[in-house]
């Protein structure tokens, strides 16, 4: 079971490879910017030289992996290898396909904008799926774990931002100093980021219930029953009242709320209120609607193993 759940999880990262290479070629190079990181660079050097970007990315990528391998992780550079050498495959693949019945470019500049939008969301919606899958999609993500390794204080997002304003400055230079490409190059960087960042923490997002009831011990039993996460009781006094309470903390997955709201709901003098929670590390499972913890479909290597 688990060398299949292994080998899914490479084919899914050659797939989301593919769906990167495809939105290159389509939104990317007909659009004259550079994107984000260190393919910012290769498609520059492809601008002006006609290398292309394939070739560039794993002549980059390769001593990167390497140096990860053998000084951060294996099983990391390994999926994030299959990752790079799958994204230069396409590219290399699709650079002999006929694709300008679907690529978007615009003659006259007009909505040139749009390119870089569609492509940072995809990008960003790559990025997020391969983080599943205990990969990288290398570049930035090969430099800055290998900064960290020297500096364990240093901000993966402030390595990052610095890189993709020097890759954005640069462009001004490479595409006839126009200042658009700059523009489409922080534009790019900025939704592939922040769609990437939004799907990473939904998967880790759950909702913490704090419920006030004078029925504590059914109410509890209840809540552990059917929605199979554990309860926390404080006992506390309503201080209009007078009368003793006791406050229950649950932390739920977010699919979980109309099924709470309806069990509060048969309690009278009971209330509650909620708020977001961003993350929940250690020991908390995410339920599904059969009230069965979900397996992750994908192996993120967090075993060691390649």
């Amino acid at each position: 079971m688990k060398k299949t759940k292994k080998l899914l999880t490479y084919l899914f990262i050659l797939g989301v490879s593919f769906m990167a290479a495809l939105s290159y070629e389509l939104f990317i190079f007909p659009n004259s910017f550079a994107p984000a990181g260190l393919n910012g660079i290769c498609t520059m050097i492809q601008h002006l030289t006609g290398l292309r970007v394939s070739v560039m990315n794993l002549l980059m990528n390769v001593p990167l992996a390497i140096a990860v391998y053998k000084l951060v992780s294996r099983p990391l550079a390994l999926r994030s290898l299959v990752y790079t050498l799958g994204f230069s495959l396409w590219l290399a693949v699709l650079d002999h396909v006929s694709l300008d019945a679907f690529a978007y470019a615009t003659e006259n500049g007009t909505s040139t904008i749009l390119g870089p939008v569609v492509a940072g969301i995809i990008n960003g919606f790559c990025y997020a799926l391969v983080i599943r899958g205990g990969s990288y999609t290398g570049g930035m993500d090969f430099v800055a774990a290998l900064v960290r390794l020297k500096v364990p204080t240093a901000n993966f997002f402030t390595i990052t931002f610095v890189f993709n304003c020097i890759v954005a400055g640069i462009s001004y230079f490479v595409y006839d100093f126009q200042i658009e490409p700059v523009l489409l190059c922080i534009l790019y960087s900025y939704l592939s980021s922040s769609v990437s960042d939004r799907i990473t923490k939904a998967n880790k997002a759950a909702i913490k219930f704090e419920i006030v009831t004078q029925s504590p011990e059914t109410l509890s039993k209840e809540l552990i029953e059917k929605l199979h996460h554990s309860v926390t009781c404080v006992k506390g006094k309503g201080m209009y009242s007078g009368k003793s309470q006791s406050i229950l903390t649950c932390i739920i997955n977010r699919s979980q709320i109309l099924e709470l709201e309806h069990i509060i709901s048969n309690y009278p003098h009971t209330f509650a209120y909620l708020c977001p929670v961003n993350e929940v590390v250690g020991n908390f499972s995410h339920i599904n609607h059969n009230g069965q913890k979900e397996e992750p479909l994908l192996d993120d290597g967090s075993d060691g193993t390649i």
